[in-house]
Formats: structure tokens, sequence, C-alpha cells
């Protein structure tokens, strides 16, 4: 049965490069794909491994939560910060992104102490 999705997966990744292909963006992608690469061989990983370090003592709820906060804020700054954002176009990022931000590290945070309180109240 595995056998079926792996068909499909090549199948789907066929169908994206011949798609890829024939739009004739071939450099673009690659810089964009080579550039996510380098950022997160060069950035994310390393900087997961060193706070995983740093915070290696801490409850697994606070350090799970750290660390998914610093990846979504890192990947949702050049939204926050409205990079791309023209005053000819106004449906080009039309949203509040940082409140937005905010109110998905708060649902972080409040899961988080959620967690640890439960986890704490089973060891009891």
């Amino acid at each position: 049965m595995k056998w079926v999705g792996y068909a499909a997966g090549g199948a789907l990744i066929v169908l994206g490069l011949a798609g890829l292909a024939l739009e004739g963006v071939l450099i673009g992608w690659t810089l964009w794909f080579g550039g996510v690469l380098v950022v997160h061989d060069a950035l994310l990983a390393p900087g997961v491994a060193v706070a995983g370090t740093v915070i290696g003592r801490w409850p697994q709820p606070l350090r799970t939560a750290l660390i998914l906060a610093a990846t979504l804020t890192l990947a949702t700054l050049p939204t926050v910060l409205a990079l791309g954002r023209r005053a000819d176009n106004p449906s080009i990022l039309p949203l509040s992104y940082g409140v937005n931000l905010v109110i998905v590290l708060a649902a972080i945070a409040l899961l988080a102490v959620a967690d640890h309180l439960l986890s704490a109240s089973r060891k009891d």
C-alpha cells in the first residue's frame, strides 16, 4: 500500500517540475529555494541546536513553545515588517500582521502553560 503513496508523490513531483519547466521561471525558483536552504542550514538549524542546549534543563512545554515562537517569528518577520507593501496597491499586505503574530504567540504561551500545568498535576 505504501507504494501507492510513493507513486502518487512521485507523480506530483514530476507534475510540479514539468509545470516549473514550462513556466520558464527556473532561475527565480532556484534562487528562492536555494535561499530557503541556506537560511535553514545556516540560521535556523544551528539556532535551534544552540537554543536547545541553552534551555535544555527547562520544562519540555516551555522549550517547545520558545522554539516554536522563535521559528514562527522568524518566518513571519517580513510580513510583520510589511516588506513589499506598496502605496499604489493596498491589497498587498492589507492586515495588521503584528497584532496577528502577537495573538498566535499568546496562544502558544497559553498552550505551553496549560501543558505544563497538566503534566505537573499528573505527577502528583
